[in-house]
């Protein structure tokens, strides 16, 4: 994901994204419910590019609905959140500002009600704003913030895929090539996600193609 604002990256997929939901709440409630979005949101993010903008933006409809119904719990926040920084980066110009704004706010809200949720992956996703959206006066880019919630993410889950992988590209737009490859090691050993395997696929792939840029730099 290039940063947010130099990123560019309708009905029929609002009827997939809800029937998503649906199938969840009749075939196991919350966990169900979680899964389809996860899942959705690979097919979106690995999928064609042109169709992102407007898969996200359904997704999000989704989510919302979702993070509604179980208030007071992390988990849905974190996953409306990283559809809504997905939304933005695929939107990309001013308007997506707007969108990582709401993002940041709702995994701060997540942090708050339960910071370990889904392995710390508020602080992975959280980070990774900071580093993607510019910084002041455009944005509320920081890069370090983006360091220490990336620090905080691999504490709470050092073997991560995301986190690793998100650190490591961190470290690469910060000129940090060898510690970069380090953590690309580690995330690509991290151990297979059950159910998300379509989201692993497209992160390995992610892995290889950063892996090729580092290992250009040293």
């Amino acid at each position: 994901m290039n940063r947010i604002l130099g990123m560019k990256v309708g009905g029929a997929l609002l009827t997939l994204c809800v029937a998503v939901a649906q199938a969840g709440e009749m075939s196991g409630g919350f966990d169900a419910e979680l899964s389809g979005i996860q899942q959705r949101w690979a097919e979106i993010n690995y999928g064609p590019e042109a169709s992102r903008e407007k898969g996200f933006e359904a997704l999000a409809t989704v989510a919302q609905k979702f993070s509604d119904s179980h208030a007071g719990r992390a988990e849905p926040l974190i996953w409306l959140a990283i559809v809504e920084s997905s939304q933005a980066g695929a939107a990309g110009g001013l308007g997506a500002l707007s969108l990582a704004k709401r993002s940041r706010k709702h995994l701060e809200q997540a942090i708050r009600i339960n910071p370990r949720a889904l392995a710390g992956s508020a602080y992975t996703s959280l980070g990774t704003l900071y580093y993607k959206v510019p910084g002041f006066p455009l944005g509320f880019g920081d890069d370090d913030k983006a360091r220490q919630m990336l620090k905080k993410a691999l504490e709470l889950n050092p073997g991560g895929i995301d986190p690793n992988y998100f650190y490591a590209e961190f470290l690469f737009e910060e000129g940090e090539y060898q510690e970069a490859l380090t953590h690309l090691d580690r995330a690509a050993s991290a151990a297979p996600r059950p159910g998300r395997e379509a989201a692993d696929r497209g992160r390995q792939a992610e892995i290889a193609a950063l892996r090729g840029k580092v290992t250009a730099r040293l």
